[in-house]
């Protein structure tokens, strides 16, 4: 099947690299015209210049509101509409015990996890409504959705997404607007290799890690997360609001889940944080 997003808008936060790339590529080789939203500049230039015309860049730090809204505005000005916005930017912030945990990183943890998908909700939602259409899509996470499979910070901010969306999605369903999640489990990414093996360039390895623990028995790829984006981000979904699909080769169901990231020293969780993979 092609064109599911023929003539569409989305808008991707966190798109230079991962699963935010992963899906302004699919979207694109589906039809979309997309914004490329990233705080890394040369990553999310190239990654434009390689989309060609269907693709702009724009540099956003998703815990500020005024770099979300223009953004969101970008896509309005450049393409005339707004159909999709992929809420994905994050990072890993804060580890370590509750009785450890720097206020300063949690509060910034919380800025990037959480405000960020609020403000791109809210953007988004300010040129929807008078559309009367649009889907809002969020990057929850396993540790969204069961205990134990994160740092602090970042599972009460991926729990607090999927009770935004489901808070959101009942809200604007009056003005046929749709609002999803999804909740990826062990994705071999930048990021996940930074916690899985300290590098982030080591996918290699974190690839073989996760497939040793798989319920399935392979790893998980940026592109598996993109589809599951692009079904709900399309009119194959229409019928579908305030849910989160998890999409973690079912380890939330066989409590594998947590393997790979237990015993991770905490520095390792924190430079990982501050590369903001």
């Amino acid at each position: 099947m092609a064109d599911r997003m023929k003539g569409k808008v989305a808008v991707i936060t966190g798109a230079a690299c991962g699963i935010g790339a992963g899906t302004a590529r699919l979207f694109a080789e589906e039809g979309a015209s997309v914004i490329i939203s990233d705080l890394d500049v040369d990553a999310g230039q190239a990654l434009s210049e390689a989309l060609g015309d269907s693709a702009r860049f724009i540099r956003t730090d998703v815990s500020q509101e005024d770099d979300v809204a223009a953004a969101v505005d970008l896509a309005v000005s450049e393409f005339g509409r707004l159909d999709c916005i992929v809420n994905n930017a994050g990072i890993v912030g804060a580890v370590g015990s509750i009785s450890e945990t720097s206020v300063k990183l949690w509060d910034t943890t919380i800025a990037v996890l959480l405000r960020g998908v609020f403000l791109g909700m809210k953007h988004a939602a300010r040129v929807m409504i008078p559309q009367k259409s649009g889907s809002i899509l969020s990057l929850s996470s396993t540790a969204g959705v069961a205990g134990g499979l994160g740092p602090h910070a970042y599972t009460a901010a991926k729990h607090a997404v999927v009770g935004l969306t489901k808070s959101v999605g009942s809200e604007l369903a009056k003005h046929g607007i749709r609002v999803n999640a999804v909740a990826p489990g062990n994705i071999v990414t930048e990021m996940t290799s930074a916690v899985i093996t300290g590098d982030p360039t080591n996918k290699k390895e974190t690839a073989e890690r996760i497939d040793s623990t798989s319920p399935l028995g392979f790893a998980g790829y940026p592109i598996d997360i993109a589809n599951a984006l692009l079904y709900l981000a399309s009119d194959e979904a229409r019928y579908v609001s305030g849910h989160t699909l998890v999409v973690d080769a079912g380890q939330t169901t066989s409590g594998e889940a947590g393997e790979l990231f237990h015993g991770q020293e905490a520095d390792i969780l924190r430079e990982a944080g501050k590369r903001g993979l």
